[in-house]
């Protein structure tokens, strides 16, 4: 039997990784948080991202994130590393190195995988695929307050137009473009908590018998 995948899909800053996370947790599944490897290659600043993708060590663990053995997490969350990102994930080339790392992360028990084509593109059979929404005001307000916890000077019109203008490109791109899977559940998590969110999702794992700690 194939190992089992959650692909959680959405736009910058509906909510997806700190969702994936705890229903990871919940199942006791690896998580792969997909965004990672592309921010990687932005930060790394590469002549040549193809190559790079390819050949960087890239370390996760307890939800920290390592390149070439150093802790990266935190300037992986820098707003300006993430319009890289958007960018260069335009590349054709680069989507293509980045997908069989992304599919070797598919181990037992199963995985959750979040990002924009996880559900559409890289792991089309997923048992159950899941695309978050939220309002464009709501996003910035979150990512706002996301940068402002930790410290990080921010500016919320900025961020509101950055995310505009992140989905707009996201949608738009000729490989894989941000959209929802054929049979992807859409789940608007605008006027829900974190926990209410994760709840509904593995109410979904517990119809498809996806068994776990909390499931």
């Amino acid at each position: 039997m194939s190992v089992p995948v959650i692909a959680i899909d959405g736009p910058s800053a509906s909510g997806k990784g700190a969702v994936a996370h705890l229903v990871a947790d919940a199942l006791g599944f690896h998580c792969l948080e997909s965004g990672a490897l592309y921010r990687l290659v932005a930060l790394a600043g590469p002549q040549d991202p193809e190559r790079t993708a390819k050949d960087m060590d890239v370390a996760f663990r307890d939800r920290r994130i390592f390149l070439s053995g150093q802790d990266v997490t935190d300037k992986l969350r820098a707003e300006e590393v993430g319009v890289k990102a958007s960018a260069i994930a335009q590349r054709p080339g680069l989507r293509q190195t980045l997908l069989h790392r992304q599919r070797a992360f598919r181990q037992p028990p199963g995985l959750v995988a979040e990002g924009r084509d996880m559900g559409s593109v890289v792991f089309p059979d997923a048992v159950l695929k899941v695309f978050l929404t939220a309002a464009a005001e709501v996003r910035a307000q979150r990512r706002y307050k996301q940068l402002i916890d930790k410290g990080i000077d921010a500016n919320l019109h900025a961020l509101s137009r950055d995310l505009e203008q992140r989905d707009a490109r996201d949608a738009a791109r000729k490989v894989a473009p941000l959209a929802p899977a054929p049979d992807a559940l859409l789940l608007d998590t605008s006027e829900k908590t974190l926990d209410e969110v994760v709840g509904v999702i593995l109410g979904w794992c517990r119809e498809r018998e996806l068994g776990g700690r909390r499931a």
